[in-house]
């Protein structure tokens, strides 16, 4: 069981007893977007496979049945195997 306690008193007052909490959290909050934003997320180069998927030229959808419009990845797959024989 948690006893609670009454505290009264100006802001200020209130601030020197329990410290100012919400300005800590605050100024945290933004040094910690700040630390984020200056690392951030280094671009990779995408794969082959995913540069293939991307071009819309060569998705192969489903024409009937329950996945009509979906991409049929398994044409797309064997598509993309046969492009890259030589």
């Amino acid at each position: 069981m948690i006893n609670l306690v009454k505290v009264e008193g100006t802001l200020d007052e209130l601030r020197a007893i329990f410290g100012a909490g919400e300005r800590v959290a605050n100024r945290v909050a933004s040094e910690a977007k700040t630390v984020a934003k200056a690392a951030g997320k280094v671009k990779r180069k995408l794969s082959d496979w995913q540069r293939y998927i991307a071009n819309s030229r060569n998705h192969i959808k489903f024409k009937s049945g329950t996945k009509k419009g979906r991409l049929d990845l398994a044409k797309m797959s064997r598509a993309y195997k046969k492009g890259r024989k030589k």
